[in-house]
């Protein structure tokens, strides 16, 4: 039985589920509803949760770098194993693109991101329309690029459970208990 994933990793990883399972509906809400005050809340709940999946990933990444995941089955294939590599590190590169996105296309726009109404980003560039309609552009396309990821991590995931049998999704669901969680970095660092 490979070891489990520990609790701040599958901490780390339902929490951001649970971010883009919210946000993602969010925004085809925002934008499917007439101008007014409900559109406005919606933008800006939108970029409030965007902004705490920016920052899940950060503390994700750092957390993942000191904590590395259980290993693969040993018998998977090789190129099943970059594969599954690769497709963490985009959902990584993912996970910091589309929110930064989202924030310079809103400064863009002209629109500042207060989140939740506790404090507001600062906005970095000046407000060019043309320019937000651009970046907000690659914003969805990297939402859609995102979702592809996703289906395909789920689509891994029950291939393993599934079809192989192995411990592989097993070992990321909440309860599972598995080796402590230890850093890598020698104790009296």
């Amino acid at each position: 039985m490979a070891a489990s994933y520990g609790a701040t990793a599958k901490a780390f990883h339902w929490l951001t589920v649970l971010g883009i399972v919210i946000v993602v509906p969010l925004g085809i809400a925002m934008l499917n509803v007439g101008p007014g005050e409900t559109q406005n809340s919606l933008f800006d709940l939108h970029r409030s949760v965007g902004f705490v999946i920016f920052v899940l990933a950060a503390a994700r990444l750092l957390w993942r770098l000191s904590h590395p995941p259980p290993p693969l089955p040993a018998d998977l294939p090789g190129w099943q194993q970059a594969a599954a590599l690769a497709t963490h590190w985009v959902l990584y590169a993912l996970l910091f693109t589309v929110p930064v996105l989202g924030w310079l296309g809103s400064s863009y726009f002209g629109a500042a991101v207060s989140v939740f109404g506790l404090f507001t980003l600062p906005v970095p560039v000046a407000q060019d329309r043309a320019v937000a309609e651009t970046v907000l552009a690659f914003h969805v396309w990297g939402v859609i690029t995102l979702g592809a990821l996703v289906a395909l991590h789920m689509g891994a995931a029950l291939h393993h459970h599934f079809v192989r049998r192995d411990d592989v999704l097993a070992r990321m669901l909440p309860g599972r208990h598995g080796a402590p969680e230890r850093s890598t970095r020698h104790p009296t660092a």
